[in-house]
């Protein structure tokens, strides 16, 4: 039995009053009514105390423990496999979260904040290793078109079989034969030029795939070694990536499709027989307003850029690549390259020259004309060439 007052106060809330033994059992039910009246005129209400008991309160304690253990076993049950979502190496952590996004951009899925992906450029690093070529000695002795002829037969290094075989030998030389403007035949000089440039193009291409392949394999791991780290830290450094940007990085770090490579250093020397080719080794005919380089003839006397000059062939096709992997006047070269990736399509040269109108001061025309030498040259037979390995540790690694 419990009963209600109305207390005191403004708030005028009831009080509730349980009595254990009003209800006794020779109760006169007169009596009770009586008593039930007169309690109401003062105020005070009697309610029946509900005969339904489940037992709960008797066993209120046991429930709360039962229910309080239960809890505390789930919560230490899955508190092991929250632990091993995290990150192992707090420094790590910028390689794992990035690695979702590479792996929809590498499954051609959308990226988030797309347009922010290959932005910026850091320039204190990019040509390190192109200067590294500077310091260590080379063969530098120039070899004239006859015996580079001679070794290619030698060797049996020809474009037709190359066509062929789609292997190449890795003969590399360091500069291009003074004699090679005395070639009448055209098709024998754009041959002879095409033989020495395209062993060192390819070469470079093999060291970027390679890297490509390493950062593959980084990024699908969820814990990453010193070693790792370190090597990621060169290669942000060494395509100017700011904010050590994984999905930057993929972009930037591919290759330059060979027929396209060829054709602009075609262009760019006509064919070997420049003066910036022979003097300088300058293949891509790359500017300069700093540090040692070629003045063009017929340039203006107040005229600050020069073309870059190298002291190998090789160093200005790395130099190229990572040009057009850089620089800013090419994010849309790298952008259509990257979506040919996503598409699992081959880079296709033809498309990609269409990219690099800003790479000349006759833009749109420019392009064509890349274009052009790409087919009237056949140059995309040697799309898909490869470059045969130096020994067979290095051909386990291709």
């Amino acid at each position: 039995m419990s009963l209600y007052t109305r207390g005191k106060g403004s708030g005028g809330h009831l009080k509730k009053i349980f009595i254990n033994k009003l209800v006794k059992k020779n109760f006169n039910p007169n009596q009770f009514l009586k008593l039930k009246k007169f309690l109401s005129s003062q105020g005070i209400i009697i309610k029946k105390k509900s005969s339904i008991n489940f037992g709960f309160e008797k066993f209120k304690t046991i429930y709360l423990t039962g229910f309080s253990s239960f809890l505390i076993i789930i919560v230490a049950f899955i508190m092991p496999i929250f632990s091993e979502l995290e990150p192992k190496v707090a420094k790590n952590l910028k390689i794992n979260e990035s690695n979702k996004k590479f792996k929809k951009a590498f499954e051609g899925k959308e990226i988030e904040n797309k347009s922010k992906v290959d932005e910026g450029l850091d320039l204190s690093n990019i040509l390190e290793d192109v200067f590294k070529f500077e310091e260590i000695p080379q063969d530098t002795v120039r070899l004239s078109a006859t015996t580079i002829e001679q070794l290619f037969k030698d060797t049996n290094y020809s474009l037709n079989e190359v066509r062929k075989s789609k292997k190449v030998k890795p003969i590399r030389l360091s500069l291009l034969p003074n004699e090679i403007k005395q070639i009448e035949s055209s098709k024998k000089r754009k041959n002879l030029f095409i033989q020495i440039i395209l062993p060192l193009i390819l070469e470079e291409n093999s060291l970027i795939l390679l890297d490509r392949k390493r950062l593959f394999s980084i990024l699908n791991k969820n814990k990453n070694s010193k070693k790792e780290i370190a090597w990621l830290n060169r290669k942000f450094k060494q395509y100017g990536v700011l904010n050590k940007d994984i999905p930057t990085l993929k972009v930037r770090m591919d290759i330059i499709p060979v027929s396209l490579a060829i054709a602009q250093a075609a262009k760019e020397t006509g064919w070997g027989t420049s003066r910036f080719a022979l003097e300088g080794n300058a293949l891509f005919g790359q500017w300069t307003w700093s540090g040692d380089g070629i003045k063009p003839a017929g340039a203006e006397s107040d005229t600050k850029h020069k073309v870059m000059k190298f002291k190998v062939l090789k160093a200005s096709v790395r130099a190229y690549q990572r040009n057009l992997n850089t620089h800013s006047s090419y994010k849309n070269f790298r952008q259509t390259r990257a979506q040919l990736r996503d598409d699992s399509q081959k880079l296709d040269s033809l498309l990609l020259a269409d990219q690099l109108d800003s790479y000349a001061e006759t833009g749109k025309e420019y392009t064509k004309i890349l274009k052009q030498i790409i087919n009237q040259n056949s140059l995309q037979d040697f799309d898909d060439v490869k470059l045969m390995p130096l020994s067979v540790k290095y051909k386990n690694l291709i």
